[in-house]
């Protein structure tokens, strides 16, 4: 049977809760045996734990449309209609993880196959161009395809010369390492087994070397607030790397959780967005707002943060609002 959230409840305010103090006939003491510091302490660990007893669920789920399938007050056909979304969006979800592999990959084949056994010379300058087109990137893009198929190939080549392993990795001689050459042939066997076995993410962690950057060109940006034009922040492998790990985070969209289905006991849902991911893009955030309002049918909130700030975007059915919250109110997990 699924539980109606969305039941009225005794109101209460956890913020109204009294510390007990000590008692003292004399009024000047008091300020000594009760200390403000202390009192607010107390006060702050009480609401503390009355918000984890009425907070469900208890720990906070990632999984935001099982949990509305789950608690939502829908009819049973409309349940059925939401299971199928979210089994067709797990169907995919490998896809997702694998994008930047998937492309590459094809790529990689697309272009062996054609230079190697499929055409003829009177195709190459055609085929070039086309070929051109799909793995180019202009200077603050991103191209799936063009870092797949590099990737892939500077896997092959390094596997083929034998430029990995303990004695490679502590060789700090540039000149060596570009010359370094143990004739291995590795390379064929060490794609296939890289296209078995790992993800977007642990790809580039394994693989993205320092040498792939600089051969490439990599850099990341951010906008000038002074000139309000986007350029170049950093060259350093480090950056490039954690940014790109960064973006991949979740398939690059932000990770949300139900944090709260019971927000200040009126069956209102309270969600949290984690910083470790992308940040939200407001317009698509409020058309999700919008449309998860539908399906629980209660006031919708979304923890977040903008410019530097904790906010608490809202919703009703009928109007946004925000508002920054203080450090006491940010739900922190």
């Amino acid at each position: 049977m699924i539980r109606d959230r969305h039941e009225a409840q005794p109101d209460h305010d956890p913020t109204r809760v009294k510390v007990p103090k000590l008692k003292s006939h004399r009024g000047y003491m008091d300020k000594f045996i009760n200390p403000p510091e202390y009192l607010e302490e107390q006060k702050q660990k009480l609401i503390e734990e009355q918000t984890k007893k009425r907070r469900f669920p208890e720990h906070p789920v990632q999984d935001v449309m099982l949990f509305m399938i789950e608690n939502a007050p829908l009819e049973n056909w409309e349940r059925d209609v939401l299971s199928i979304i979210r089994e067709e969006a797990y169907y995919f979800l490998p896809q997702g993880q694998t994008k930047i592999m998937n492309e590459g990959w094809a790529s990689y084949w697309h272009s062996t196959i054609m230079t190697r056994k499929a055409m003829k010379d009177s195709e190459v300058i055609d085929y070039a161009d086309h070929h051109s087109g799909t793995v180019s990137m202009a200077g603050g893009r991103f191209n799936p395809y063009k870092i797949g198929i590099e990737l892939f190939r500077d896997i092959e080549e390094r596997w083929n010369h034998g430029r990995f392993g303990p004695e490679y990795d502590a060789c700090t001689d540039l000149q060596q390492r570009q010359r370094w050459n143990r004739d291995t042939g590795l390379g064929r066997k060490k794609i296939f087994e890289v296209r078995k076995i790992y993800n977007d993410v642990t790809f580039l962690d394994e693989f993205l070397t320092p040498e792939f950057c600089a051969q490439h060109k990599l850099f990341t940006f951010q906008m000038n607030p002074k000139s309000g034009d986007y350029e170049i922040a950093s060259r350093e492998f480090e950056k490039i790397k954690g940014q790109l790990l960064f973006q991949l985070t979740n398939m690059g969209r932000p990770r949300i959780y139900v944090a709260d289905s019971n927000y200040h006991n009126r069956g209102e849902l309270y969600l949290c967005h984690l910083q470790d991911g992308p940040e939200l893009k407001m317009t698509t955030a409020k058309d999700t707002i919008q449309n998860v309002f539908k399906v629980w049918r209660r006031p919708v909130h979304v923890q977040t943060m903008l410019d530097d700030q904790h906010k608490l975007i809202s919703f009703d059915g009928k109007d946004f609002s925000d508002r920054s919250l203080p450090k006491e109110e940010v739900i922190k997990f």
